[in-house]
């Protein structure tokens, strides 16, 4: 099953979104701002993806900037912090299966989809 967690108020998540709806493929989507991630959920996402927590972090909002930039951050610290702060979350992620990307650019979803 192909899941996306969106940010209705994120030009590149409609996009993925987009992208998504285009597969004719069934999905299921997860606004994550409104319905946060849970401490297991975000760490499989982050596994999925293959990537390190900070990674996954918006280091240009300003919450990271005024109370994370600079500091040393273990990953679990990182975690919580995305688990404090949805908006840090960098958008879209798509997960179909034991595979996930960060749909930037949208044609990233390529990768775990196959032939679209």
């Amino acid at each position: 099953m192909i899941t996306i967690y969106h940010n209705p108020r994120c030009t590149k998540s409609r996009e993925g979104l987009v992208e998504i709806e285009l597969l004719e493929k069934p999905f299921t989507i997860r606004k994550y701002i409104e319905e946060p991630f849970t401490k297991e959920e975000l760490t499989e996402v982050i596994q999925k993806l293959e990537i390190k927590p900070l990674e996954l972090v918006r280091t240009k909002e300003k919450i990271w900037i005024e109370h994370y930039k600079g500091k040393e951050l273990s990953d679990k610290d990182i975690i919580e912090a995305m688990l404090l702060h949805p908006k840090l979350i960098e958008r879209p992620i798509v997960v179909n299966g034991d595979k996930a990307v960060i749909a930037r650019p949208k044609e990233m979803i390529n990768k775990i989809i196959g032939n679209i």
